[in-house]
């Protein structure tokens, strides 16, 4: 549906002006501490160099608002329009991808004033009253800067950990976990006939509408994320060497990329493991009790028969989460790395920490329509071969964040904040 009829979006310009500095504001800030050389970085073909995200979400607002809204609007540069779109075909042509870390010019510098000028053209929308329309596409824009907030922290770790010198990110070490992670309670719900997808929340995305109604089976949920020291176990019973705990993808997937252990993990010289964070690599005895993250789905998936359990559907994941506040171990906790779960009643962990992947095929809801437009391919186009995960994670801002929101990634992507929760099917 088109962004300025959704539900509940009547955010007022001069809140919306306020929201817009933090925002913005908040991506620079998390950028302070790079180099002009750190933002240039593309180790890994999932992630972009820092200096393109910076470009790209100013490119998002000047081409869907100040273009569209603002009559007798200047671009900063023409060329920016096809130089800095990502993936939006009906827009025109685009560098490929994986070129992205070869743009050295425009610099840092030309980066950055790109930035005020936009900044200044939205400020002047908003004091000449920007329309209803134009406000409800802002706000769409700074969720798509939110997400790319994301992606800097998950980008230039990647960055850092492929650095020889495997510079920190963040000074300091991560606190150390004194106790063990509190025992696996399981969490039981009710079948029956529920409703999924957006039920009128400030903003969403086109891909959680529209609402309707899915029957669940009774189903349990782990009352915590499952921590590194149970993943080291599953790896310890040979769960990297075992065919019959994987899907066939997956044990293809393993045998080619010769995976052990999950992403940024590695041997010491005297053998012990350590896991590289963006605070520098860090003993896994004192992270033993906090979630394992960076695995694929298909590890996910192999960890969960491992264990006799599965993983939840998108469905019943959301079932469960709609119940509880948006809270949690997410990115203004600045730790930027997943914390201990602590011994409280009921759901732990279900935002922030680690995005959990579930058992669902990332698809469109009975009746699903894209927006109309460029922007209608923001997510619809993607709903092939990848897999949904929910629930946030310890770099994901929570004002982005709600029960119905859905992630996607393909089934072999590792270098998310992704990890698991255990579900089965009996009864509690």
């Amino acid at each position: 549906m088109p962004i300025e009829d959704a539900a509940g979006q009547h955010t007022n310009a001069g809140l919306m002006r306020v929201r817009f500095r933090e925002v913005r504001s908040a991506t620079e800030e998390l950028c302070r501490s790079l180099t002009a050389e750190d933002m240039m970085v593309q180790s890994c073909p999932e992630a972009s160099p820092t200096k393109w995200h910076l470009a790209h979400t100013s490119w998002f607002f000047e081409t869907f608002i100040l273009r569209e809204f603002v009559p007798g609007y200047r671009p900063f540069d023409d060329r920016f329009l096809w130089l800095f779109n990502s993936y939006y075909k009906s827009l025109g042509e685009m560098p490929e991808k994986k070129l992205r870390a070869s743009f050295s010019r425009p610099g840092l510098d030309e980066i950055l004033a790109f930035r005020r000028h936009v900044n200044e053209a939205m400020d002047r929308l908003f004091e000449t009253g920007a329309p209803e329309a134009a406000v409800n596409r802002v706000l769409l824009g700074l969720h798509h800067e939110q997400q790319h907030l994301e992606l800097i922290a998950t980008d230039i770790k990647h960055a850092f950990f492929t650095n020889p010198l495997h510079p920190a990110f963040v000074a300091g070490a991560l606190p150390v976990a004194e106790i063990p992670a509190p025992p696996i309670r399981w969490i039981g719900y009710e079948g029956g006939l529920v409703e999924i997808g957006d039920a009128g929340s400030e903003f969403s995305f086109d891909n959680e509408t529209p609402r309707h109604r899915v029957f669940l089976e009774t189903y349990r949920l782990a009352s915590r994320l499952t921590t590194c020291a149970e993943y080291l176990a599953f790896m310890e019973d040979a769960g990297y060497q075992r065919p019959e705990l994987w899907l066939s993808e997956g044990w293809d997937t393993v045998e080619r990329e010769g995976w052990q252990a999950p992403l940024y993990w590695r041997r010491d010289e005297t053998g012990r493991w350590q896991i590289f964070t963006l605070r520098g690599w860090q003993r896994l005895e004192d992270l033993s009790e906090t979630p394992v993250c960076h695995i694929s789905f298909f590890e996910a998936d192999a960890f969960a028969r491992w264990a006799g359990k599965r993983l939840a559907t998108e469905f019943e994941w959301e079932h469960a989460a709609a119940q509880l506040p948006v809270a949690g171990n997410l990115f203004e906790s600045g730790l930027l790395h997943p914390s201990a779960a602590l011994m409280t009643p009921g759901l732990n962990q279900i935002f922030g920490d680690v995005w959990e992947w579930t058992a669902s095929a990332y698809t469109g809801y009975p009746g699903y329509k894209p927006l109309p437009g460029a922007l209608g391919e923001y997510n619809g186009k993607f709903m092939s071969s990848q897999m949904v995960l929910r629930g946030g994670s310890c770099v994901t801002p929570v004002s982005h964040l709600r029960a119905s929101y859905r992630n996607f990634f393909q089934p072999a992507t590792r270098w998310q904040f992704s990890g698991i929760r255990l579900a089965d099917g009996a009864n509690a």
